[in-house]
C-alpha cells in the first residue's frame, strides 16, 4: 500500500515539536498498517476490530495526556490531537474508541476521582485491559441532558440507579461505565461494573453509520453501586459537560484525518480518471472542488493547533472548544460528499473509503454535541442572550 504522506499546504508541520511529529508519525504508520487494510472488511461486517486496543495501548494513545504515575503518556494536547487525528483518518469508529476511553472514562476519574479510584483504575485503562463507556445520552434526553431521568437512591453502604442511556459507545464490551444520575435532583457520576445485577448493555443494531464502532445501551434496573463507586468530586451537570469538552476536542482534530483521508482520494483520483481526452483533474470545476477541499483542511489545521496551545496553556474556553467541533465536522462532511462528486459511480464503492467516512460523518456532525447546539452555545458566549428555549 502506497504511504500517506499527510496534507499539509501551509507547512503546519513547521510549528511542531520534533516529539509531537514522531508520535504523529507513529501512529500514521499503525493506521497504514493496521487499521486501512481491514477496516472495510469490519465495516462491512459491522464489526469493532476488538484486537487493536492492546495496539494502541502500546502506543500509548489511552489517556496520553495524564500524569506518569497513573501509567500514561503524559504529553501535550497537541500531540493528543495528532493521534486523533491519525487515528480518524483511519475510521471513526477507532477514534470514537480511543476518545471514549481517554476523554469521557479516564479524564473523569482523573477529575473527578477518589486517589484510591485514580491508582486502581486508570492504569489498568491505559494498558487497554480494562475497556470504559460513558453514560449521558438518554433516549428522551440528547441535547438536553439536564432532563435526564436516570435516578440514584441512597441506601447504606451505597445508592440504587435505575434509568436508561443510549447511544452509548463501547457499552456493550466495556468492564465499567462511567453513569451520570440524578440524586436528590443533582447530577451525580457513578463507576458502574459490567456483570453487576440489574444492569445490562445490548448493542444497538442496523447502522449506516459507525459500523466498525460498538453502540448500546445500558439499562439499569434497580442496580446497586456501592459507595465506594461514588465520584466524589463530581456534582451538578457542569461535571459530564467538562468531560465532553474532551470528548469535543478531540472530535475536532479527528475529522480532520478524516478531511485528509477523502481530498488525498479525490486528488489521486482525479489525477488518473481520464474523460474527453485528459484528467479529470485537469478541469475548472473539478480543481473548485479540489481547490475548497485543501483550503478547509488548512483553516481547521490552524484552527486546532491555537486551540490546543490555549489549552495547553490552561486558557482554552468551552466555546472555542464549540467553534471548532462545529466548524471542522460540518466541513469535513461537505469535503467527503465532494470527493464522492469527483469519483463518481465509484465514490459508492468500498474500494475507497470515501463514502464510508461520509456516513461515519453524519453521526459524529451529532454526537458530543449537534451542529445546531454548539452555534447556540457560541451565540449565547458573543451576544451575552441564551437562545436554547
Amino acid at each position: 500500500m502506497e504511504k500517506f504522506i499527510g496534507v499539509d499546504y501551509y507547512n503546519v508541520e513547521s510549528l511542531l515539536t520534533e516529539e509531537e511529529i514522531l508520535i504523529r508519525n507513529s501512529v500514521r504508520e499503525f493506521v497504514d498498517k493496521e487499521i486501512i487494510p481491514i477496516i472495510e472488511q469490519n465495516y462491512r461486517e459491522g464489526v469493532f476490530p476488538k484486537h487493536l486496543v492492546q495496539k494502541m495501548a502500546e502506543l500509548g494513545i489511552f489517556g496520553m495526556t495524564l500524569p506518569a504515575k497513573y501509567g500514561c503518556a503524559e504529553l501535550n494536547n497537541v500531540a493528543y490531537g495528532l493521534v486523533m487525528q491519525e487515528l480518524e483518518r483511519g475510521d471513526s469508529g477507532l477514534r470514537s474508541f480511543a476518545s471514549v476511553q481517554s476523554g469521557l472514562v479516564m479524564y473523569p476519574i482523573y477529575k473527578f476521582g477518589s486517589e484510591e479510584q485514580r491508582a486502581k483504575l486508570l492504569p489498568l485503562l491505559a494498558q487497554g485491559s480494562v475497556i470504559g463507556c460513558f453514560g449521558l445520552t438518554e433516549p428522551d434526553y440528547g441535547s438536553n441532558p439536564g432532563g435526564m431521568i436516570t435516578k440514584a437512591e441512597k441506601l447504606d453502604g451505597g445508592y440504587i440507579l435505575n434509568g436508561t442511556k443510549m447511544w452509548i459507545t463501547n457499552g456493550t464490551i466495556a468492564d465499567i461505565a462511567i453513569v451520570w444520575a440524578k440524586l436528590n435532583g443533582v447530577v451525580k457520576g457513578f463507576i458502574v461494573e459490567k456483570g453487576i445485577e440489574g444492569f445490562t448493555a445490548p448493542e444497538m443494531k442496523g447502522k449506516h453509520s459507525l459500523r466498525a464502532s460498538v453502540t448500546s445501551e445500558l439499562i439499569f434496573q434497580d442496580v446497586f453501586v456501592p459507595e465506594s463507586h461514588l465520584l466524589p468530586n463530581a456534582s451538578g451537570l457542569k461535571s459530564p459537560l467538562m468531560c465532553l469538552n474532551q470528548a469535543r476536542y478531540g472530535i475536532a482534530w479527528g475529522v480532520v484525518g478524516s478531511m485528509m483521508a477523502t481530498y488525498d482520494t479525490a486528488l489521486k483520483y482525479a489525477k488518473s480518471r481520464i474523460q474527453f481526452s485528459k484528467p479529470i483533474a485537469g478541469y475548472q470545476l473539478t480543481q473548485n472542488k479540489l481547490v475548497f477541499m485543501l483550503t478547509e483542511i488548512t483553516k481547521a489545521q490552524l484552527l486546532n493547533l491555537q486551540m490546543a496551545k490555549l489549552k495547553d496553556a490552561g486558557k482554552v474556553k468551552h466555546t472555542q472548544i464549540s467553534l471548532a467541533k462545529r466548524n471542522n465536522c460540518e466541513l469535513a462532511l461537505d469535503i467527503a460528499r465532494m470527493a464522492r462528486e469527483i469519483l463518481g459511480a465509484n465514490g459508492i464503492l468500498d474500494e475507497y473509503p470515501v463514502m464510508r467516512h461520509s456516513a461515519n460523518l453524519e453521526s459524529v456532525k451529532t454526537y458530543e454535541g449537534t451542529h445546531e447546539m454548539h452555534t447556540l452555545i457560541i451565540g449565547e458566549d458573543i451576544t451575552g442572550l441564551a437562545a436554547f428555549d
